[in-house]
């Protein structure tokens, strides 16, 4: 692949992670402009690789499933501003008119005695127990701040994660190397046959289950429900997902609300995971094991399944931090790249994008495609972790010209905003960089047990018959 007549590496290396034929690279070709190249990571360079492969599984599973070699599936090309749009999706929100808000009052970094700390509250249980763990006279940020200021980072980091909250000491250098991608297990076994699939719909009639939350791994299959797939996302009625959230992510699936710990809701999930191809799961390490459904019992069961796992620190991350929750600021926090992007004064900063976040969410969904591609039967294990590692160690911004991808120019925003109905009512929106949604989403969940269908489809039931698709 040339771009400005220089190979570029940030594609090459993320294909070669997810195992893909390094030929096909050369079928990328990059137009347009972006906003991303801002600071001192290569932000631009890993939003538009990811975005990238994901295009080339895609492709390559549209000619698998045509019974072609994927050297057939047609050049692939990259708008960087369709790229710069879609990775702050959240921002560009609009709902009903009203803009979003990002992060809460008391999500941010905060002076401690010897450092700085990121606290993440924006969830009501994660900020209760940032305050209690703090014991905050008030919730405000001036009551956080003066707890923080008395401790050290790190006492502040354990106060609060014990507490069941979230709060990183910002790390002044950059954490230990993780995987881009891994394939934990491979079980030589073929899932359900596909057939064919029509054109730009290479993933038409997989049926997903959507095990996550917040950004990464929603923007994962709210990609593969674009490219066809029919996606169902499961959330606790205990544990709602935050409104904005999910009509930011929410386009291109259906969602239920099931409580695996009632029989009967359980029983309704053990259904629709019988008729499913693909498990997109998104909590961290052993939450999901201790329902038996963790990716070794779901191979147990159905070896020719496809179950792709992502959470925030990866799986070779050092104890405690395996198991612990974490969110793209806070893995920024805690691999350096916050202090990479301090300011003068030394405050910590951040990335133009919580690329982390969205660019982890295309690489899981192009390793779903691939693992289709190759019959399914395997487990993917992916991190917020391994794509800061690989942002840090892997790539270096390409800067000024060089690298410039054709048809150049400014950065304008318009083109990639869209309008759709929705059961929020009507959103501005981001557009995907591979094209158009048929329809807005839903409000996420339909009660205990109930499917909230996706706008402008009659609701079906998932109970008293075996599904055709995630739910029929």
């Amino acid at each position: 692949m040339a771009i400005g007549g220089e190979r570029d590496v940030a594609t090459a290396q993320a294909w070669e992670a997810l195992g893909g034929a390094p030929g096909l690279v050369e079928r990328v070709r990059y137009v347009g402009s972006g906003n991303l190249g801002e600071g001192p990571l290569a932000v631009r360079e890993l939003a538009r690789a990811t975005v990238a492969v994901c295009g080339l599984a895609a492709g390559e599973l549209g000619s698998v499933r045509a019974g072609s070699p994927p050297s057939d599936a047609p050049p692939l090309v990259v708008d960087e501003g369709a790229v710069a749009t879609a990775f702050v999706s959240e921002r560009h929100l609009r709902v009903g008119g009203r803009p979003t808000v990002s992060f809460a009052p008391l999500s941010g970094f905060w002076r401690a005695d010897d450092g700085w700390v990121r606290t993440h509250a924006n969830y009501p249980h994660h900020r209760a127990a940032l305050v209690r763990a703090l014991g905050l006279p008030s919730t405000t940020p001036e009551a956080l701040s003066a707890a923080v200021g008395g401790r050290t980072a790190v006492e502040v980091q354990e106060r609060v994660y014990g507490a069941g909250g979230l709060a990183v000491a910002v790390a002044g250098r950059y954490g230990d190397p993780q995987p881009l991608v891994e394939t934990a297990a491979v079980t030589g076994e073929r899932g359900r046959a596909l057939g064919g699939a029509p054109p730009g719909r290479p993933a038409e009639g997989v049926r997903v289950l959507d095990l996550t939350r917040v950004i990464a791994g929603p923007v994962a299959t709210r990609t593969l429900g674009l490219f066809g797939a029919d996606v169902l996302r499961i959330d606790p009625p205990g544990l709602p997902e935050a409104d904005d959230a999910h009509a930011d992510t929410g386009f291109g699936k259906r969602s239920a609300l099931l409580d695996l710990e009632r029989p009967a809701d359980r029983a309704a999930f053990e259904e629709l995971l019988a008729g499913a191809d693909v498990v997109v799961a998104g909590y961290r390490p052993g939450a999901l094991e201790r329902h038996g459904l963790g990716a070794r019992e779901l191979l147990e069961r159905r070896p020719g399944l496809v179950v792709a796992e992502l959470c925030a620190w990866g799986w070779r991350a050092p104890e405690p931090w395996a198991g612990r929750r974490g969110f793209d600021s806070l893995v920024q926090a805690g691999h350096g790249i916050a202090a990479a992007c301090a300011g003068p004064d030394g405050t910590p900063g951040a990335l133009p994008a919580q690329a982390l976040d969205h660019g982890t969410g295309y690489l899981v969904a192009a390793a779903v495609m691939r693992a289709l591609a190759g019959g399914g039967g395997r487990a993917l294990r992916l991190s917020l972790a391994g794509t800061g590692s690989w942002l840090v160690r892997g790539l270096s911004p390409t800067g000024g010209s060089e690298g410039a991808p054709e048809g150049g120019g400014g950065y304008a925003v318009r083109p990639w905003l869209r309008e759709s109905g929705s059961g929020y009512g009507v959103l501005r929106h981001a557009a995907s960089p591979f094209g158009e949604w048929a329809a807005g989403p839903s409000r996420g969940g339909g009660g205990p047990g109930r499917l909230a269908p996706a706008v402008g489809r009659p609701p079906r039931r998932c109970r008293g018959r075996r599904p055709r698709g995630p739910c029929a």
